[in-house]
């Protein structure tokens, strides 16, 4: 989209464990204790990427969302979302998303997004 650059400053993909802790400066001890699916790991992965760019403002996410993946207490659909304002607070919340993979990361999508524009406001 025409433009973005003067609002995106960029994004990092972390899937792995490894990526998480190299780009983002995520200690791999928090994700061993807290699993990578925990609010921890997500304020740890959106002050990691104010770190590591020029940004106002950060979105993390990590979950699980299917079809498998779930563990005890983490079934699938579970998401958490953090947002980090350079000097400012980071904030994080837990959701529980219903359906598939496809729906699962429609609906993480979308609740970041609200909760980038929220925190810019």
């Amino acid at each position: 989209m025409a433009g973005s650059s003067d609002w995106f400053e960029r994004g990092f993909v972390t899937y792995s464990n490894e990526a998480k802790t190299q780009m983002l400066g995520v200690p791999a001890a928090l994700i061993a204790q807290h699993g990578a699916v925990s609010e921890e790991v997500a304020r740890a992965m959106a002050e990691g990427a104010l770190r590591q760019s020029t940004a106002r403002l950060a979105v993390a996410v990590t979950g699980i969302a299917g079809p498998g993946g779930a563990v005890p207490g983490k079934p699938v659909g579970t998401v958490w979302l953090a947002w980090a304002l350079r000097d400012g607070a980071t904030r994080a919340e837990r959701l529980q998303f219903a359906g598939d993979r496809a729906a699962v990361r429609s609906q993480t999508v979308t609740q970041a997004l609200m909760r980038l524009l929220q925190a810019a406001a």
